[in-house]
């Protein structure tokens, strides 16, 4: 069983719309005019701590709802934001929830994973493994499931499928009504769902996606995604995505992003991540630089959320450690 069947509906886990705040010092700390730079606080869809994966989950749990589920399995990274949004939904809903990760046990104790258990999920350590190997050791999971009586419902990787999809272009219908003049969305690109739900509502020309590492061909991933969702083809080559900021791996943190998280804090207090929202604003501050993205336009950045996955990246708790100001005696 799997979350797009044609009986879906959707389940109801946040407060919409999101807000859209302005970003004055942050814009003008990057070289845009004071009223150019908004963002949309999806880090604030209330569910298990935030994400955007809530908007995926309403949609996806909806249909494993309706197909009787009595338990979620799912797959990710240790440090997954969709594992523990999904975790949280199993527990609202009264299901039990199955994560299949990437590693083995040990090799992450914080951050998101604390909270995985905090929900009550139940942890597969499916060792170094590639994508299929991943999704097979999930089916495998959904199918001891089965032979135990529990009615599994397999939701896919970062929630994103053409039904997942459908929580963006809600969302970037939200936008519209909140900023009609809006030139430019930026958002961070890890399954693929979230850019692709944009560009519905929005089209290419209006969505600069980030590519964050964490699938091998980002430009097929969204475009299949959008085509299935919008029913005429993507394609691959009409998209804005930049690939400069993956860095050494999904995994790395990048001087770049570092950099974009620590800026964005001091400027407005807002705290980014360091494998998506820090890259996202990297990418963002980069556009500029290269001039793609202009001074005199509305641009928002889409807030993704991620911050639990802040505390469980050694690197990132380590460089921020370091750059304590130290107090005078």
């Amino acid at each position: 069983m799997t979350s797009d069947s044609p009986t879906s509906q959707r389940a109801v886990f946040g407060t919409w719309p999101t807000p859209l705040e302005p970003m004055p010092r942050l814009a003008r700390a990057i070289g845009l005019g004071a009223g150019d730079l908004w963002v949309k606080r999806d880090d604030l869809t209330g569910l298990g701590g935030g994400g955007n994966k809530v908007r995926k989950l309403e949609w996806t749990c909806g249909a494993a709802l309706a197909d009787g589920a009595t338990a979620l399995v799912t797959t990710g990274a240790p440090q997954s934001n969709h594992a523990r949004l999904t975790a949280a939904a199993g527990a609202r809903l009264g299901l039990d929830v199955v994560l299949v990760l990437a590693g083995e046990p040990g090799s992450s104790t914080s951050g998101n994973l604390a909270l995985d258990g905090l929900f009550g999920a139940t942890v597969v350590w499916a060792g170094d493994v590639d994508d299929k190997a991943l999704d097979s050791a999930a089916e495998q999971v959904a199918e001891e499931l089965r032979g135990r009586g529990a009615v599994p419902a397999l939701i896919p990787f970062g929630g994103s499928s053409v039904l997942g999809a459908r929580g963006y272009a809600e969302c970037g219908r939200e936008l519209l009504v909140q900023a009609p003049d809006l030139a430019t969305v930026v958002v961070a690109v890890g399954s693929g769902g979230t850019m692709a739900g944009l560009l519905d509502p929005l089209g290419s020309a209006r969505v600069l996606g980030v590519h964050c590492g964490a699938v091998t061909d980002p430009a097929r991933t969204v475009s299949e995604l959008a085509s299935g969702l919008s029913g005429t083809h993507c394609a691959p080559e009409t998209l804005s995505l930049r690939l400069d900021q993956v860095g050494d791996g999904y995994a790395t943190l990048t001087e770049a992003a570092m950099a974009a998280l620590t800026l964005t804090a001091r400027a407005e207090g807002i705290v980014l991540d360091p494998i998506y929202t820090g890259r996202a604003m990297a990418g963002l501050i980069a556009a500029i630089e290269e001039g793609d993205v202009v001074p005199g336009q509305r641009t928002i950045f889409l807030h993704s959320g991620g911050m639990p996955g802040l505390f469980g990246h050694a690197a990132t708790l380590a460089a921020l450690e370091a750059a304590l100001t130290p107090s005078n005696p």
